[in-house]
């Protein structure tokens, strides 16, 4: 999805670096990173294990004190043009926007949304789930209330596999994350660790509702407007659409089991399936309704 040119982003709501609290607590969504990477893979052809494992030269031991978005780090992020050409812009964009969205949301559901960083680092940082970095992936930290996303792994998306796929990438993890944080506000975040693994356990239904939420999301993405009265994106085209079902499937557990192991064990899905992810993500994008994704009020799920 691209952004309106014109439209102001608040870097704000995210910060660079950081050192959190002492690791512990449950990372949620951890290891999307290296999914992501073979959505990219299977999108492009390209062999799994020809792809980058790491963020850039000189920087995979580096951790910087948290600092707010507002410093120089971010100043070249301020419009929506921006945004579309720089990747660490385009996750503020994506931010911005999805923050927006259910902060406009969750009122009609008598609820109110909780302001929500992300934490953009590069190399690895800590935070009180543990250690971020390339090889867990974006996740989000209930300890800390907190998104972590490492910018060299999306530079890499970006620089390496092209900008158009990168973004779709980018925007759909961002969501993704942002889902989790729905689900902790609600109070339902706890039930992924009740019953972590297994086609229709706890852990796939949280992880295919914040698929869903990612979906309501991108349905209403184009009307959500930024505080100078712009929506942040542009409507989502057909190819948007299919893409963003493609790479839904592409991150199912089965297809990613049979890509890196050659047999499908469905008792160690901590996703769901492909035909779920998807099946998920466009629940959200078609129905528009957060109460259209409730994975557990279904009894089969993946």
């Amino acid at each position: 999805m691209s952004f309106n040119d014109d439209v102001g982003l608040d870097t704000s709501q995210v910060e660079s670096g950081g050192s959190g609290g002492a690791p512990g607590g449950m990372v949620v969504g951890g290891g999307i990173g290296g999914i992501i990477m073979l959505v990219i893979a299977l999108i492009f052809g390209i062999n799994p294990s020809d792809l980058p494992t790491g963020g850039g030269g000189g920087t995979s031991d580096q951790q910087v004190d948290g600092t707010s978005g507002s410093g120089t780090e971010f100043d070249k992020c301020k419009t929506g043009a921006d945004a579309n050409k720089d990747a660490q812009c385009r996750v503020i964009g994506t931010v911005n926007s999805v923050q927006a969205f259910w902060t406009a949301e969750l009122p009609r559901y008598q609820k109110q949304w909780q302001p929500t960083k992300t934490r953009i680092y590069t190399g690895s940082t800590q935070s009180q789930c543990g250690t971020a970095s390339n090889q867990v992936g974006p996740f989000y930290c209930p300890l800390d209330q907190r998104v972590y996303i490492d910018a060299d792994f999306f530079q890499i998306l970006t620089d390496q596999f092209g900008a158009d796929d990168g973004a779709l990438a980018q925007e759909y993890v961002v969501a993704h994350e942002y889902g989790h944080a729905l689900q902790d506000q609600l109070g339902l975040l706890g039930r992924a660790q009740q019953d972590p693994q297994g086609p229709n356990s706890g852990g796939v239904r949280i992880e295919l509702m914040a698929d869903c939420l990612a979906g309501v999301w991108a349905k209403h993405a184009s009307t959500t407007n930024g505080p100078d009265g712009k929506p942040y994106l542009k409507e989502l085209t057909e190819a948007d659409t299919k893409s963003a079902l493609s790479a839904a499937a592409a991150v199912g557990d089965d297809r990613i089991q049979q890509k890196t192991q050659g047999q499908v064990n469905p008792e160690s899905w901590t996703h769901g399936s492909a035909e779920a992810r998807q099946r998920w993500f466009l629940q959200g994008y078609t129905k528009g309704d957060l109460n259209q994704c409730n994975t557990f009020n279904v009894d089969t799920v993946s």
